[in-house]
């Protein structure tokens, strides 16, 4: 569509409103938000209908789950997934490589985390996918990702780390730049699986966090804003605030469903996608570290389980009741609204921050 309406703009004056980022990565938002409200319903009655049982729930879970998840359906990530790629597709400039890289990445993820779900479902099992397959596939797709953006960004910026607060300092990464990529891509798309854990816990986050990369990207690349801001430009990332609008109206209608008590929950189909979109963004944008700050909940979920792991095989004794962090307190005896408002709070905290290090340098 966009690239149906630009070729008619110089003839209709009206239509140079579509050559606007801004009005696109608005578009892009209300799209993806109709196609989860059309789509949603059928997407559910559907999954209800394949899965009578609904998700497997974890027996060494929260007691409290069996009774009020059980036989909610899962990979209801479909419908963020569908309105994400729709949105993108019409409103984004598909000769823009970056994306495409993004696409690739979100998809690639979604396809994996989907494939670990249908193993849930068919198996009535939590194990899912072979742990090793999974963490493979993630990393062949994000090599293919960060490969593919080094060669898009080719010059002194392909390979950089940036520290956000300060405007010069930047590291070259050199031949490690794609570890790392792979590194951040793959540990937000499982940041945000291991808090996908109870309604509307991680879809909000991945909300805020996606709605200050369409801020990010879009003054990352306009160069009239980023020699401003005294930030880095890295030339076609401001296209990606189309693509990251896409994932904020997604989100958005997704909730829709996922709100407490939810009617379908996103699996892994939708939380390691949402990740994965993230991480590919920060990379492109080269704010892999901001994205530590603005997707902080994530971080923190998942340093819980790692201090529990460690500790548990370490001294034998548990850190917390139990881990991710979220549970912990639900064995405490935190209502789950409780619990999901709170840790919404501080994603809006950690956004802010994030959107703060743009002009704190």
């Amino acid at each position: 569509m966009f690239y149906l309406l630009s070729q008619l703009s110089p003839e209709v004056s009206i239509l140079n409103v579509f050559r606007y980022q801004t009005f696109r990565g608005g578009a892009a938002v209300i799209t993806a938000l109709l196609v989860a409200f059309v789509f949603g319903p059928a997407v559910i009655r559907w999954l209800k209908s394949k899965q009578k049982t609904g998700q497997p729930i974890r027996a060494d879970g929260p007691q409290s789950h069996i009774v009020t998840k059980q036989g909610t359906p899962t990979m209801g990530g479909v419908i963020m997934l569908a309105g994400i790629g729709i949105a993108t597709l019409l409103w984004a400039d598909l000769e823009n490589r970056y994306v495409w890289v993004s696409l690739l990445v979100t998809m690639g993820y979604g396809l994996v985390g989907f494939a670990d779900d249908y193993l849930k479902v068919t198996k009535r099992s939590s194990g899912g996918l072979n742990g090793r397959i999974k963490l493979l596939a993630e990393i062949a797709i994000a090599a293919a990702a960060a490969y593919w953006i080094h060669s898009i960004a080719a010059g002194p910026m392909a390979s950089v780390l940036t520290v956000p607060f300060f405007k010069d300092v930047m590291f070259d990464l050199g031949l490690f730049f794609v570890p790392v990529a792979v590194f951040v891509m793959v540990s937000a798309a499982n940041s945000v699986n291991l808090t996908d854990g109870l309604d509307g816990l991680a879809t909000v986050p991945v909300m805020l966090a996606a709605g200050t990369f369409v801020v990010i990207s879009y003054l990352i690349g306009n160069k009239v804003f980023a020699d401003y801001l005294q930030v880095h430009y890295v030339v076609g990332a401001g296209e990606l605030a189309i693509f990251c609008g896409a994932v904020v109206g997604a989100g958005l209608g997704f909730l829709w469903y996922n709100a407490p008590p939810a009617m379908v929950f996103m699996g892994d189909t939708g939380s390691l996608a949402m990740g994965g979109a993230l991480g590919s963004v920060a990379v492109v944008t080269k704010h892999e570290i901001v994205l530590a700050i603005v997707g902080g909940l994530f971080v923190l979920e998942t340093v819980s389980v790692i201090v529990q792991v460690a500790s548990f095989k370490l001294t034998g004794k548990r850190v917390f009741r139990m881990a991710p962090l979220h549970h912990h307190y639900e064995k405490k005896g935190w209502a789950e609204p409780t619990i999901v408002i709170r840790f919404w709070i501080i994603a809006v905290i950690l956004a802010i921050a994030g959107l703060a290090t743009l002009k704190l340098r």
